[in-house]
């Protein structure tokens, strides 16, 4: 299904719309729409209230005209799936406890304040324009959920079964996959990432793989990813080897004494140099040496900010 990769909305069951928006990378991320006579289930909202209002202007064709969007189910707090909640903040907004928890220490306006404060000159600063430089973060009211959840939920969608699954800690403290157990469609969040280096912002690692084999045991025929083009269940295995390299790789490095910073760099991008974001090794390096057992110590690097990190592979690649 990779094939199909334009922004905008793609049918992927009957009433069910993804949307996407290429090229996948850092805050371009994907959500959709669960279409129903007596009101309709969106899943997720974007980076910013103008990428938001763009979608519902075109999923709004696909909601029925006296029933709107009425429910709203944020994956996880990241930003590019939550920020625009200010435009849907009538609706029903779901989320598990930790992911309600993690959005109310990461407002809108904090990523305001820090994009307005970057320094182009300064090597992080340039990182940080160069992948959030797209978004306008300014005026977005915070709006978290009115409903939480543990473990599983299952709702009706006109007689359409939904069932929220609650799989992180994995990329966050409180990841949701949204699986449509008849029409076999699962919108991951960013459980999955589709053709880019995914990002432990939580983990374990041990935890992100389990997700992915639950999501695997569900039988899906199509994936909507968090990031990315759409896939079928073989985009599970893909990322499952990728973690498992990643471990390998860093555990080796750990127990050579490697910091994480210098160990990412080693690692490089591997057999997967054709996934964008390799940057974000990094973090992900560090997150298996937390794994390991590393503390805020020289085994992680003396630089406190995974930014900086990030930065530096970033512009080391492209020098």
């Amino acid at each position: 299904m990779a094939d199909v990769y334009a922004k905008g909305a793609v049918e992927v069951a009957d009433a069910v719309w993804a949307y996407l928006q290429p090229n996948g990378s850092w805050g371009w991320s994907n959500a959709g729409l669960v279409s129903a006579p007596d009101g309709s289930l969106l899943v997720d909202t974007l980076f910013d209230l103008d990428l938001t209002r763009e979608m519902l202007d075109v999923l709004g064709k696909f909601a029925t005209p006296n029933a709107p969007i009425s429910t709203v189910v944020n994956t996880h707090a990241n930003g590019d799936h939550c920020y625009g909640n200010w435009l849907v903040r009538d609706a029903d907004i779901i989320a598990s406890t930790a992911c309600a928890a993690e959005m109310a220490k990461s407002p809108p306006a904090q990523m305001a304040a820090t994009m307005a404060g970057v320094d182009d000159a300064d090597k992080v600063g340039a990182f940080l324009k160069a992948i959030f430089g797209p978004f306008n973060f300014e005026g977005i009211e915070a709006v978290t959920p009115s409903r939480v959840f543990d473990g599983e939920l299952e709702l009706t969608v006109g007689d359409r079964r939904v069932t929220l699954l609650e799989v992180g800690p994995a990329h966050t403290g409180g990841d949701v996959v949204v699986y449509l157990p008849d029409e076999r469609v699962v919108f991951s969040g960013d459980i999955v990432f589709n053709g880019g280096h995914p990002i432990i912002w939580a983990g374990p690692v041990t935890n992100w793989i389990a997700a992915c084999e639950r999501v695997a045991s569900l039988g899906p025929s199509v994936i909507v990813p968090g990031h990315g083009p759409l896939a079928g269940p073989e985009v599970l295995d893909d990322l499952i080897g990728y973690f498992r390299w990643l471990s390998e790789e860093a555990k080796l490095r750990f127990e050579a004494g490697m910091t994480a910073p210098d160990a990412a760099a080693d690692i490089g991008a591997g057999p997967y140099s054709g996934w964008t974001d390799a940057e974000r090794m990094a973090v992900n390096v560090r997150a298996v040496y937390r794994d390991l057992g590393a503390g805020l110590d020289m085994r992680q690097g003396r630089s406190g900010s995974v930014f900086a990190a990030m930065a530096d592979l970033y512009w080391r690649s492209r020098s």
